[in-house]
């Protein structure tokens, strides 16, 4: 059993893991992950499956109060989740039986990718979410057949934002990875999903981040039954893990409306970035034995 100070520091621990993913729209893994492991002594594939079930229950309750805020586009989530939980599935299946060494350092340019993308979109996403610009696009077949579109009240500067989905069959295909690494790496995959929605294909990032918050339970749920068949659940740790993602993201879904679109750009901006650096530090150490610094 768990000493109560063990499960006091875990649960303040994924506190902050569901609120900095309740403003981000990922699942908190990054932060779930390493604790487990360095903190708690977790083996990483249990810490994995831990962090998998935190997932679900950050995104009952986050997902849930996004919903309710009208900011979740429903309608483009259960399109995108299609691809993810098949991608999940098949990550799933693939850590119970292989190594992910390479998956890392893939994952970690993909990151920096990403994290260059956002830094550098903050000007124009800011332009646009003031002037509703979003709605200034031509849509795709896929898109305009299943009607991807949307709408939010932006609290932060008190204006309705519309959008219209482009790119529609290029995200589906990404999402498809983003739900493969999720099974693998157990971030949830929300990190991926909340960048591909919103530079590929014009949905403005609060809207990415809450429909992003949907999904991943559903994506992370496809990984969990197959990790507790498999017998690395340890319930011991998930009680106070799951209780504390569900507090703290209650907690940031309040927030995320609040802040800025820029401010949100920049904190995804160095969240990709550590992501990727960490990434790519387990991979090379994995693959050559050649060991970065720690941040």
């Amino acid at each position: 059993m768990l000493e109560v100070t063990s499960q006091l520091t875990l649960l303040g621990l994924t506190f902050i893991a569901g609120f900095i993913g309740a403003l981000m729209g990922i699942g908190g893994g990054i932060i779930i992950v390493p604790a487990l492991t360095i903190i708690f002594g977790v083996p990483i594939k249990e810490a994995i499956a831990i962090s998998i079930v935190t997932v679900i229950a950050t995104s009952i309750s986050g997902g849930s109060s996004y919903v309710e805020q009208r900011i979740t586009n429903i309608r483009l989530a259960i399109f995108l989740e299609s691809s993810t939980t098949i991608g999940a599935f098949i990550g799933a299946l693939l850590l119970l039986i292989v190594s992910g060494n390479y998956l890392y350092v893939i994952f970690a340019l993909l990151a920096f990718y990403l994290a260059a993308s956002q830094i550098l979109s903050v000007k124009r996403e800011v332009k646009r979410t003031e002037s509703n610009d979003f709605m200034n696009i031509t849509q795709d077949r896929v898109s305009r057949s299943l009607n991807l579109r949307g709408d939010y009240f932006d609290a932060a500067i008190n204006h309705k934002v519309e959008y219209l989905v482009k790119n529609s069959l290029l995200g589906w295909m990404i999402s498809f990875f983003a739900g493969l690494g999720s099974a693998l790496l157990g971030i949830g995959g929300g990190v991926f999903k909340v960048s591909i929605m919103n530079i590929f294909m014009n949905v403005p990032l609060k809207a990415a981040v809450a429909t992003s918050k949907f999904m991943i339970g559903v994506t992370a749920a496809t990984s969990a039954i197959l990790y507790f068949v498999a017998g690395l659940l340890n319930l011991e740790y998930i009680a106070p893990a799951a209780l504390g993602t569900m507090l703290g993201a209650t907690a940031g879904t309040l927030l995320m409306n609040r802040i800025k679109v820029k401010w949100l750009k920049v904190f995804f901006f160095l969240l990709m970035c550590y992501i990727g650096y960490n990434m790519l530090g387990k991979g090379l150490l994995l693959l050559s034995g050649l060991r970065l610094p720690l941040i």
